[in-house]
């Protein structure tokens, strides 16, 4: 016995609002060594620090910011199609899901330049590659899920259940794992 889809459309919909508050919050702590950059240049705009990127750090927060945006586009739009209040063709849902995968995979890839590690992962500087190398797994798995969420028209059934359910499973444990790693070690020194 499974879970209703209008539940379970709601539930991802809550979760993908989650993930898109992590992304925010990330690109607003990517964005902490700009004001100085904007001071040096004599600009005292906050916004031409918040528009221009100025490092690889930026512009990867910058970019999964906009991919979990695509992604709750995509799980609304599968929620209302779920509990019937609308009819929303396959299409329409999947391709916020495939563009924000790309959007994961490319922004995964900026993250994972040793100048981004550095900056994000300085408390974890041993731990930083295993960061980047989950967090590009998960945009990977990510990927799969999209793949197999695709809808058939001929058919109305999707490429494969097996790997949109398990991508997303997948690729949520990476990103839990590689933010598992981020958090400071604690002192074994105490007894």
């Amino acid at each position: 016995m499974g879970c209703p889809p209008g539940v379970a459309g709601w539930v991802f919909f809550a979760g993908s609002v989650c993930f898109t508050s992590a992304a925010l919050l990330q690109f607003l702590t990517s964005r902490r060594g700009l004001e100085s950059l904007s001071a040096a240049e004599g600009s005292n705009s906050w916004r031409a620090a918040l528009i221009r990127p100025r490092t690889l750090d930026w512009a990867a927060s910058a970019v999964q910011l906009v991919g979990t945006i695509a992604f709750n586009i995509s799980t609304f739009r599968a929620a209302l199609d779920s509990i019937g209040s609308v009819t929303i063709a396959a299409d329409v849902i999947w391709r916020p899901d495939a563009f924000g995968s790309v959007l994961f995979l490319v922004s995964s890839g900026l993250a994972f330049a040793p100048e981004v590690r550095g900056r994000r992962h300085r408390h974890a500087r041993d731990r930083a590659w295993a960061i980047g190398a989950l967090n590009m797994l998960g945009s990977v798995f990510f990927g799969a899920s999209a793949i197999g969420a695709y809808t058939v028209s001929a058919t109305g059934v999707l490429l494969s259940a097996r790997w949109s359910n398990l991508g997303t499973f997948l690729g949520a444990i990476c990103f839990l794992a590689g933010a598992r790693l981020l958090l400071p070690r604690g002192d074994t020194s105490r007894g």
